[in-house]
């Protein structure tokens, strides 16, 4: 079954009004949040490289308000544990019995934040909840439920007893972005609101978990012509080729990449992917994935500045308009 024009254009209608939601918390940053939406409906997850301050948390929250879910926000430190994250069994010596304690991971929008501070083993764990969906616990397995997004952060100052997140692991990740600091205007509209310190609290739910589910599932209906098929994978063996890139993209990231285009189609009302979604997020969904030739990087080369070449060589198809 594919996505019909009727349901492409309730899906966006929609897409939009979660989008001016969250923008009431999250001011300015409309295009970080459609991103971050994106991700959730594809599904996938979220890694964000911000300073402090620039509204991760109010994002998360506001997520969470929107479509009628639940939030929680995990500080990781140095000395945090994979049972910290994901829950312990404990013995209630009033049952006799051994009782599973839920931990924080157990929520629709989970900000992990300062990722890069906990140590490798704290990092699989909540990785392995992420790739997976559900934590195994003394055998006994553990679903997290659905929708589940995780927007993890990394601090790109004070990187003095960091644990740098492995290139495999950053793989798990279906997006990488800014928030950034808002504009001059923005700022000033966010300093004469000054006194409401919670924004997220004043948002009332637009849909619900089901709905969000619904959404998701939708938009894996919409049409892929072969030839948009075909040039994601002639831009993902490039980005192996390309003289710069030590790693390229994988399977896996032209998987990711798959999904948020189509919702990505759906999120402008339309139900088939063109090659300029493809442009538009394969930034976001594959920058991360690469690994530069040391080289090449100490000469001045970016992950963007060879996915701009590539793009520049390899000819998209022919836009036309799809009939299914």
């Amino acid at each position: 079954m594919t996505m019909t024009p009727e349901q492409a254009r309730w899906f966006a209608d929609t897409f939009d009004k979660l989008v001016q939601s969250v923008g009431q918390a999250v001011m300015g940053k409309n295009e970080i949040v459609r991103l971050v939406l994106t991700s959730m409906l594809a599904p996938g997850h979220v890694l964000l490289e911000d300073a402090p301050g620039t509204g991760k948390t109010s994002l998360a929250r506001a997520l969470a308000a929107t479509v009628q879910g639940t939030s929680t926000r995990i500080q990781f430190t140095p000395d945090l544990l994979p049972s910290d994250v994901t829950g312990v069994t404990i013995y209630d010596q009033n049952t006799k019995a051994f009782e599973f304690h839920r931990g924080p991971v157990f929520a629709n929008i989970v900000l992990a934040d300062e990722i890069n501070r906990a140590s490798p083993k704290t990092q699989s764990a909540m990785l392995e909840v992420m790739e997976e969906g559900r934590v195994t616990v003394d055998g006994v397995t553990h679903e997290v439920g659905s929708p589940f997004l995780v927007i993890a952060t990394q601090n790109p100052i004070e990187q003095a007893g960091t644990y740098r997140l492995p290139e495999a692991q950053l793989d798990r990740f279906l997006m990488k972005t800014s928030l950034g600091y808002p504009d001059h205007a923005t700022s000033v509209q966010i300093l004469q609101g000054s006194a409401v310190r919670d924004r997220s609290r004043q948002l009332v739910p637009r849909i619900s978990l089901q709905a969000v589910d619904d959404m998701t599932q939708l938009a894996s209906t919409v049409h892929v012509d072969p030839a948009v098929l075909e040039y994601v994978s002639r831009l993902m063996e490039e980005t192996r080729l390309a003289p710069e890139v030590r790693v390229g993209v994988s399977i896996r990231g032209a998987l990711a990449l798959m999904r948020a285009v189509k919702v990505w189609a759906a999120v402008h009302g339309r139900h088939y992917v063109t090659p300029d979604d493809v442009k538009s997020l394969v930034g976001p969904v594959w920058l991360h994935r690469f690994v530069l030739d040391p080289e090449a990087e100490f000469s001045g080369a970016t992950a963007r500045s060879v996915m701009t070449r590539i793009l520049s060589e390899v000819a998209p198809p022919q836009a036309r308009q799809q009939s299914a």
